[in-house]
């Protein structure tokens, strides 16, 4: 009986275990530093680094990258045609929007129109449009005028108009022969690009069954529809309007959180997507995302134990948290900061300017006195963590691993001589009469202190002033996109491990070339633009190249495009980035940074 009654005794304490002896979940939120307000986290609009950090928890694409590499996200499995033309995704039978809705083939049709829709205008839009059959055909549908061939291939391609539709675009902009272009109404242009949308290769073949056809195979299709331009929005969330992604109410999410608030300038709420496919595994009750971008505030935080997650690390502070701080990491990240100039500005036009006042820095004094945060002096474009096809890194490196003298640039030391004789070439001997020029930067401590290195490297190396002048970061995206600037703080990060993740940013139907190095007009993504640069059809080229071949062949479009760029100096690169951030292990555990620098939280816990 005593053994009975034990047996039972046992029992009773197993079954008042919670099932799999599962922790419970916390009610606290773990805090991260955002840094900046971003200017938008709508997957098909959003351009920047921190905008994407916020869609990476609040929205899931059809493939997800782990530390394993690729796998199923928002689709469960997929197939590929044997001539690697036509993908098929199937997706999840659980995957469901925040609202319980399923998420379906079709919204990943309409999302993926929608980003090259030219009304939508997405600046992103070239990391899709060239992959996609009939992409970018619909991209500049009704902003250029077109020809009898034009029809015929747009015919071919199942783009269904009447003859009188296509007439409307022989003759719909005004250009040197055609003074007087034909009026497209509104409701005959939406005729005209639905019908460009329709023959666009992305078809939803049932509910679940997204069929995708590509222009040419392409090795790394499945890791750009990891990237948030190719996550899936839902077409009734959108119709509200500019800023529905901001409003709670009108946020519809499919990733493991949802918005719970947000506050301009301030900071925003993501709290745990319980329709989220996995959401037993998401041991977070959200996220409080805050906006500090000085980053000894940041910094002072996260001391005091009122931020888990940062990467707004003050220089100064760097020897010290390496020495003493296990929560610090310092490691390569897959980017390149640089100055970025605007060539169809005067005198940054003149392409001696340009390489004057990129010879004249010292990019190991700027890493080693400057940021101190590990990172490797630049003299190309692409990272040394980014490979070739047959794994050697896309940059030339000595024995210890850093890179050398490329481009006509030393890495490791300014090049004064050179660059006083480019500059007299240019008409500015001893930098007399060299205008007064200004330099902008978003604001950041960590940017004005680099801006002021910068200053004072051209007026000691060129005798020449460069003033300074910092702005809020969303005003900053707009001036450097809209070509108000001469010279300019820029940072590119990659997107998937790739080179053509670098390189594409300056193709001419880029929205987000903000040298403004363009050999053609471009109505759709920069209709602001209207002043040629044809050495830049050479570098689209290359590119086009690169995309439809694979091997050595590859690797030589991508060296020729590098080439082409730096040639034409049309960004000064300085240092290849590193992360450096703090995650506090005393307080949180299962944080992810992805190898492109993405903030994941989903599988992270607050430790009590």
């Amino acid at each position: 009986m005593k053994k009975i009654l034990a047996i039972l005794l046992v029992l009773a304490m197993v079954l008042a275990v919670p099932a799999g002896c599962e922790k419970k979940m916390s009610t606290e939120y773990l805090v991260w530093n955002i840094a900046v307000d971003p200017k938008t986290f709508d997957p098909g609009l959003n351009n920047a680094n921190d905008g994407g950090h916020v869609i990476q928890n609040l929205f899931e694409g059809l493939m997800q990258e782990t530390e394993d590499g690729l796998k199923p996200a928002q689709a469960k499995d997929y197939k590929v045609s044997d001539d690697g033309l036509v993908y098929t995704f199937t997706l999840r039978d659980d995957a469901k929007w925040s609202d319980g809705k399923p998420v379906t083939a079709q919204d990943f049709v309409y999302a993926w129109q929608r980003v090259c829709d030219p009304a939508v205008a997405s600046e992103y839009s070239f990391i899709m449009a060239p992959y996609i059959k009939g992409g970018e055909e619909l991209l500049s549908s009704g902003t250029k005028n077109i020809t009898d061939e034009d029809i015929a291939s747009y015919k071919e391609l199942g783009v269904v108009l009447t003859d009188e539709q296509f007439n409307m675009l022989k003759n719909c902009v005004e250009d040197d022969t055609h003074k007087n272009p034909v009026a497209i109404s509104d409701d005959d242009l939406k005729t005209i690009r639905k019908a460009f949308k329709d023959a666009m290769g992305v078809k939803a073949l049932d509910e679940k069954n997204f069929e995708v056809t590509l222009n040419f195979p392409c090795s790394y299709f499945l890791s750009l529809t990891t990237f948030y331009t190719y996550m899936p929005v839902r077409e009734d969330a959108v119709a509200n309007g500019e800023g529905w992604e901001k409003n709670p109410a009108t946020c519809i999410s499919n990733g493991p959180f949802v918005l719970e608030e947000y506050q301009i300038g301030s900071h925003l709420l993501l709290k745990k997507n319980d329709n989220y496919y996995n959401a037993k595994k998401v041991r977070l009750a959200g996220i409080r995302g805050v906006m500090i971008t000085e980053a000894t505030t940041a910094h002072s935080a996260y001391q005091a134990g009122e931020i888990q997650v940062n990467d707004q690390i003050p220089q100064d502070e760097i020897p010290k948290l390496l020495a003493e701080d296990p929560n610090f990491t310092q490691k390569a990240q897959v980017g390149t900061y640089y100055a970025i100039f605007n060539c169809d500005a005067e005198p940054t036009n003149d392409v001696r300017v340009r390489k004057a006042l990129t010879l004249a820095i010292d990019r190991k004094k700027i890493c080693e006195q400057v940021a101190k945060g590990g990172q490797i002096p630049a003299a190309g474009f692409i990272p040394p963590n980014l490979s070739y096809s047959d794994g050697t890194s896309c940059r030339a490196l000595d024995k210890d691993g850093n890179p050398i003298p490329e481009f006509g640039i030393d890495p490791n030391k300014a090049l004064v001589d050179e660059a006083k004789k480019l500059l007299a070439d240019a008409g500015y001997p001893d930098g007399k009469g060299f205008p007064k020029l200004t330099f902008i930067y978003n604001t950041s401590e960590a940017h004005q202190k680099i801006a002021e290195a910068l200053q004072e490297m051209w007026k000691t190396n060129l005798n020449i002033d460069i003033e300074l002048k910092n702005e809020e970061w969303a005003v900053f995206q707009d001036t450097r996109r809209d070509g108000h600037f001469t010279l300019a703080r820029g940072g590119w990060l990659g997107d998937y491990a790739a080179p053509m993740t670098m390189l594409d940013l300056f193709t001419s139907y880029s929205g987000n070339n903000d040298a403004q190095w363009r050999w053609n007009e471009q109505p759709a993504v920069a209709p602001h633009d209207k002043t040629l640069n044809p050495e830049n059809k050479e570098f689209d080229d290359a590119i086009k190249t690169a995309m439809v071949t694979s091997g050595k062949e590859q690797d030589t479009a991508y060296r020729k495009a590098e080439q082409v760029m730096m040639d034409n100096q049309v960004i000064m690169p300085i240092y290849y980035y590193s992360f450096l951030y703090v995650i506090d292990s005393s307080k949180v555990e299962g944080v992810e940074k992805t190898l492109m620098g993405q903030w994941i939280f989903k599988n992270a816990e607050i430790i009590e």
